[in-house]
């Protein structure tokens, strides 16, 4: 998208190239920890549903697995905050670049 917006709107870059790399940065560190905290929160709560007591009956409730997974669906929010906002910031930076194109396109043209 960043190659194509510009060029489908008659400019040759974007409105700002630090704003793709804080989006780009954002959104990998949001999709890591998004991802992470799941598969930490699945192996805890696959552990946890396996144990089982010496006479044979569960040691932890669903309940408490669920319950036991709290800090990674705060990790899991964190991480789908860092998405989200660099989403915002490409949509920012898409919008900045069709706004400055119109603008460009309104100036008066040049006497030769």
């Amino acid at each position: 998208m960043y190659h194509l917006i510009p060029r489908v709107f008659g400019r040759t870059e974007m409105y700002s190239v630090n704003l793709i790399a804080v989006h780009f940065w954002l959104a990998t560190i949001g999709t890591v920890l998004y991802i992470a905290a799941m598969w930490v929160n699945g192996i805890m709560q696959g552990l946890m549903w396996r144990a089982i007591n010496a006479d044979g009956t569960l040691r932890y409730t669903f309940g408490e697995s669920v319950e036991a997974s709290g800090p990674g669906y705060i990790v899991r929010m964190i991480g789908g905050l860092f998405w989200v906002t660099g989403m915002l910031i490409m949509a920012f930076n898409v919008y900045m670049t069709v706004k400055r194109r119109e603008a460009i396109g309104l100036t008066a043209p040049q006497a030769a």
